[in-house]
């Protein structure tokens, strides 16, 4: 698949940079926004940085984020994208891995945090799931992480995981994600902040 910089632009905004790999895992702008909302006045832990297009959102937003990437490759994206953003001093850019115990402890105090791990593998033998997750890292586990840090937690997931996987977690709102008539992503919401107890929908029309 060849990226050019028109679908950079409409995805992600003014021409940010992007490979085939953080197109594919960057999340609609729209929906990044809609993300950030909840994450006012907050320092916020974000796990996968990826190219930093939700880091632009949160960080306009937030206090200040903390953002973890495991790949260079991808963290370099990301702070040009924050610098083109003018946004460098919001974030605070961290390499290794999130589920790294070392790395939890250099924290400062976080007042929340929001996932979104990698879950672009994609084939016709691969199966999408929560329990005993196999995204990249494992989203169950680095949920369960990070709510020992604190109760405000957000988490990404893709559309194709069965929602009743989700019965055994803490008190939260399930939001579905629709672009136009396609249905694009969950978003889990865990202490303050969740606005309702249960699902919830957002559309954006197109």
């Amino acid at each position: 698949m060849k990226i050019d910089s028109r679908q950079i632009r409409a995805k992600f905004g003014d021409d940010y940079m992007a490979d085939e790999c953080t197109f594919v895992m960057g999340i609609d702008q729209r929906f990044t926004r809609h993300f950030a909302e909840r994450f006012v006045g907050y320092n916020v832990l974000e796990t996968c940085t990826g190219a930093g297009f939700t880091t632009l959102s949160l960080a306009r937003t937030a206090r200040h984020v903390f953002t973890v990437e495991i790949d260079e490759t991808h963290q370099q994206q990301a702070i040009k994208n924050i610098e083109k953003a003018g946004l460098l001093t919001a974030v605070t850019f961290i390499s290794g891995s999130i589920l790294d115990p070392e790395i939890v402890k250099s924290l400062p105090a976080i007042d929340a945090v929001f996932i979104d791990p990698d879950w672009a593998v994609t084939g016709p033998d691969h199966v999408y799931r929560f329990q005993q997750s196999n995204t990249r890292p494992p989203a169950d586990l680095v949920l369960e992480n990070m709510l020992n840090i604190t109760e405000n937690v957000a988490i990404v997931l893709p559309p194709l995981i069965k929602t009743d996987e989700f019965k055994s977690l803490p008190e939260h709102e399930c939001e579905k994600l629709i672009l136009g008539k396609s249905h694009e992503l969950y978003c889990l919401y865990c202490g303050d902040l969740k606005r309702v107890v249960g699902e919830s929908e957002f559309y954006i029309d197109i």
